[in-house]
């Protein structure tokens, strides 16, 4: 089984002025003569860890990660404004530029492989590959499969939890009921709800689950960040049409690409994998049978290390 490799540190790093308001972290890691990489981490608002950079081979890759608007070293924290999924198009193509990157290889995981997928969808002749893990397009299906109904059923113990923030009048629309809450004028308000959104998730997201990852996801700074910039984007559906990067998957045609999920995933349920694979078919496809979401669970690491090896030798 492929695993990460060694750690490294960033050769370069700085701050994106976007000229509205934010500051987005970035740093460049491996060699700076190599392939031309980005990375787009999950969430939206998880930021990106040290871990993320040994998912590349750093003697062949010129490996680009950033904090998205809004989280991790970004600034400023947990920010909504001027924070949407084409904001952030448009800093990955600031991104690429400033790397003086002609192409690049684009690999997104979970909210990740949205936002790879909205990205490669308008830029394809910037997109020399995708690697795409634990598939979201942000449908509302997906939406309230994970936060109405849905995974509810799997988890009834946890989603008491979710659940418990929000007054039973209010509970038919929980993504409008934690919006209120996430946005409200009390900090206490907003952390105890930040909490209970982050935690459900990360109680979930693993096949096994990790309690060392639940303890990192309800840490007051990363839950604000997390569960604020989250609902921000599902209750405006990632100001996406409800169909639109399945249907605009053609686009993708000859673009070499590599889909990985997890058989129970409870997060992002294979089913939209599966259509993205049906819209998409030049993609290879993998089916993990003994993982859930998480990139770091044994069998969906191993396709992650090989697909990046493989592009790093087509590339």
């Amino acid at each position: 089984m492929k695993t990460l490799y060694p750690p490294i540190e960033p050769y370069r790093s700085g701050h994106l002025d976007t000229g509205d308001g934010h500051s987005v972290y970035w740093e460049q890691c491996g060699n700076p003569d190599g392939i031309p990489v980005v990375f787009l981490h999950g969430g939206p608002g998880a930021g990106c860890s040290p871990q993320h950079r040994r998912l590349f081979d750093p003697a062949r890759y010129n490996i680009m990660l950033f904090d998205q608007r809004g989280c991790g070293r970004s600034r400023p924290h947990a920010e909504l404004e001027n924070n949407t999924t084409w904001h952030l198009v448009a800093d990955i193509e600031r991104l690429r530029d400033m790397a003086g990157a002609e192409q690049w290889l684009v690999f997104g995981g979970s909210w990740g492989s949205s936002l790879a997928l909205a990205y490669a969808e308008t830029h394809p002749e910037r997109t020399s590959g995708l690697i795409l893990r634990g598939i979201f397009t942000v449908r509302q299906s997906e939406i309230d499969w994970y936060y109405q109904e849905g995974a509810s059923w799997l988890f009834p113990d946890l989603w008491e939890g979710f659940l418990a923030p929000i007054a039973e009048d209010e509970r038919h629309d929980l993504v409008g009921a934690y919006r209120r809450r996430l946005t409200h004028d009390d900090p206490a308000v907003r952390i105890e709800a930040a909490r209970a959104w982050s935690r459900w998730e990360g109680s979930t997201i693993k096949l096994v689950p990790d309690a060392a990852l639940i303890d990192s996801f309800t840490g007051d700074e990363f839950a604000i960040a997390f569960a604020r910039i989250e609902n921000h984007y599902f209750v405006h559906k990632g100001w996406l049409e409800d169909e639109q990067l399945i249907r605009n998957a053609h686009r993708l045609k000859d673009i070499p690409g590599v889909i990985i999920q997890g058989r129970y995933d409870a997060a992002t349920p294979p089913r939209t994998a599966w259509d993205l694979h049906r819209a998409w078919p030049e993609a290879a496809f993998h089916m993990i049978g003994d993982a859930g979401h998480a990139y770091d669970e044994a069998g969906i690491l191993d396709q992650l290390i090989r697909a990046t090896d493989g592009f790093a030798d087509k590339l």
